[in-house]
This record gives structure tokens, C-alpha cells and sequence, in this order.
């Protein structure tokens, strides 16, 4: 009986962290509007998996960040960079290019961010 008692507090205390996490990513990030009204006014941001400044600039973002055009740059194990960011020439991470071409280097707040792109913040 204190076996069968046991189990079902660990499958109860499972269940209740496995429905928060749902429930945690199920909900509106806090910066999804700005996030999307980037990517539809062609802002991209070009990084690498293994730099501290995109991390930060992810960060920034939080859950929102699934809504930024984001281009990988490094290849598996910083094994230089693909043929993609090579063309575009990209020389540091992250560099963000906005619909009118320019390109700003470094991480930017999300207000700036906002101004350049025409976005509400």
C-alpha cells in the first residue's frame, strides 16, 4: 500500500510539472508582436550558435525569439561558416539587416530594434 501510495504522489507531482511546462509554452511571449512585425519588415539577424552576444541578444527575446528571421551562420562544431553567410558576407555576429539593406552590428536593444523597423515597442 505505501509503494502504490508512493507511485502515484510521483506520478502526480510528474503530471503537475508536465502540464506547466505546457501550459508555460503554450502562452503569448512577451515580445511576440515585436518579433513578428520584424520578420515581416524583412529584419534578419545572422549568428552563431557558440557567440555570448547573440545568446544575450536571444535572451532579450525570451520564448519570443521563435518569430525573428534568424540565420545560423556556423557550421557544426565552429567549423567555419556556411556558404550562405559567406555570400552575404557576414563578418560578425550578430549583425542585424534591416528591409533597406543596412547592416548594424551587434547586440541592439529591443526599442532600437522597434525604431529601425518601423515597429511599435
Amino acid at each position: 500500500m505505501k509503494n502504490l501510495i508512493v507511485g502515484l504522489v510521483i506520478v502526480g507531482v510528474i503530471g503537475g510539472i508536465g502540464f506547466l511546462i505546457y501550459q508555460n509554452n503554450s502562452l503569448p511571449g512577451e515580445h511576440d508582436e515585436l518579433a513578428q512585425c520584424l520578420s515581416d519588415n524583412g529584419v534578419k539577424m545572422f549568428g552563431a550558435y557558440w557567440c555570448p552576444a547573440c545568446k544575450q541578444q536571444i535572451r532579450e527575446f525570451s520564448k519570443s525569439f521563435k518569430y525573428v528571421d534568424y540565420v545560423e551562420c556556423s557550421l557544426p562544431n565552429r567549423g567555419g561558416q556556411t556558404a550562405n553567410c559567406e555570400e552575404q558576407e557576414i563578418t560578425s555576429y550578430p549583425t542585424w539587416e534591416f528591409s533597406d539593406g543596412e547592416r548594424v552590428l551587434g547586440v541592439l536593444s529591443l526599442g532600437k530594434l522597434a525604431e529601425k523597423a518601423g515597429c511599435k515597442f
